[in-house]
Formats: C-alpha cells, structure tokens, sequence
C-alpha cells in the first residue's frame, strides 16, 4: 500500500506520470470504465471528483463494515480508514496545510469518508493550488495537485476495487488508467517489492484483462471471495 512517503508511492506517482460540479462524497458516481479517467491525467481535480465520486458510491452501498477485503488483516471499515488517515499527514508534511477532519472509521466510516473527500475535493478546486508546491524529501518538491493525484487519487482508484469485492458490489475498475499504472509500475517492480507496502505478486494469466493484471501485481488476488458471515470469527 503506498503511504505517500516511501519507494513504492514514488513507482505509483511515476506510473500515473506517463499517461497523457459537485463535491467528491455526493457527485453521482460516473461509469469509470468509460476510458475518460487516463484523459483527465491534466486535470487533477476532475480525476479526483470521478474516481472519489465512485468510492462514495460504494462507502454507501455497504452494508457490513467487518466484512473481510482482499488486503490481509483489513475489514471494509479499514479500507476508509487507510485514506483518510495517511493523507492529511502526508499533505501537512509537505505544505503545511490541514484538512478538516471528520469522525473515525470506527465510528462513522460514511461521515468519515465524506468529510475526508470533500476536504480534498475543496483543497483540488481551490485556485490559489495551483500555486502551491509540495515538499517531501522522498520525492522532492512537486506541484500539490499534481502531488495529490499521482500519490493520493489513484490508491483511491486501488481500493476502491478493495472495498467493492469485500462488499459485493461492481468491482469492474476503468482498464485504460489500469494499463497505464501497470505499465509504469512493472519496470520498478524491485523498488515496489522492497517497499513492504505491497504483498507478494499473484500470478494471472499473461493475456488477462488490464485490471486483473494490475491486481495481481500489487498482490491482489482477483478471485478473492469474502467468506460468508457463518465462518468468520
């Protein structure tokens, strides 16, 4: 999982690199698969309005927040935790900027992740970001929306497959922005791998769609199943 300040966040932030109005927790969710996510690669706060927009959509639809997800040791609440945590520190590291936040996930995982996406959505469309730079010494010092989309809005597009398989809903994820972290990710599968932050490469077959073999790289197995709630516990 890239946590924004480590070697695998910058492979992620390089593979996004390549590809050439309402707020985040309440515009109605588009059709990812669309192909209109890679086209907004110029467009920070428009790819982040969409791809948040979809997780919102599924943060709504779930209804057993213990459900086990795709990542080890992590319940669907967790998969909200994990965005609206390592962020607002990243973001305050490296601008000195503070987003609102909201109650944890283990209170309230929706209000959680609405007040979180919105707060990032305010900060994307607020004109004076344009002007602002992030600063890390992993990765230097970057344009903050540039920052936010290449670190931040694509491991939401990541989880959002997560969240969706552990709940039961429309797992399907655009394949052409897919395609592209895959292919910026596959030549720096060592500095991924060595990171800790992603889990062991699950093997698909080499004709497999975009999206399954983007899973299967960062350690997903696509034919993940929660168990039913009779055998959990």
């Amino acid at each position: 999982m890239p946590d924004g300040g480590t070697p695998a966040a910058t492979a992620t932030a390089d593979a996004v690199a390549t590809d050439t109005t309402a707020t985040a927790a309440t515009a109605r969710p588009p059709d990812e698969r669309d192909g209109r996510l890679v086209a907004l690669a110029d467009q920070p706060a428009e790819r982040h309005r969409l791809i948040a927009a979809t997780f919102t959509d599924r943060v709504l639809g779930t209804r057993d927040w213990d459900m086990p997800t795709p990542v080890a040791e992590w319940a669907a609440r967790d998969v909200v935790r994990h965005l609206c945590e390592w962020f607002p520190g990243f973001l305050a590291a490296g601008t000195g900027l503070e987003l609102e936040r909201g109650p944890s996930a283990d209170d309230d995982p929706v209000a959680a992740w609405r007040v979180h996406a919105d707060a990032v959505q305010r900060l994307l469309d607020d004109p004076a970001t344009a002007g602002r730079l992030l600063r890390n010494p992993h990765i230097g010092e970057l344009p903050l929306a540039g920052a936010i989309d290449q670190f931040y809005t694509v491991d939401i597009f990541m989880h959002t497959w997560d969240l969706s398989r552990a709940t039961g809903q429309d797992d399907r994820l655009d394949p052409g922005l897919c395609a592209v972290l895959l292919a910026g990710m596959e030549p720096m599968e060592d500095v991924i791998r060595g990171s800790g932050q992603y889990g062991t490469r699950v093997d698909v077959p080499p004709e497999a769609d975009p999206q399954t073999r983007l899973l299967g790289f960062i350690g997903r197995d696509p034919a993940f199943t929660p168990a039913p709630a009779a055998g959990r516990g």
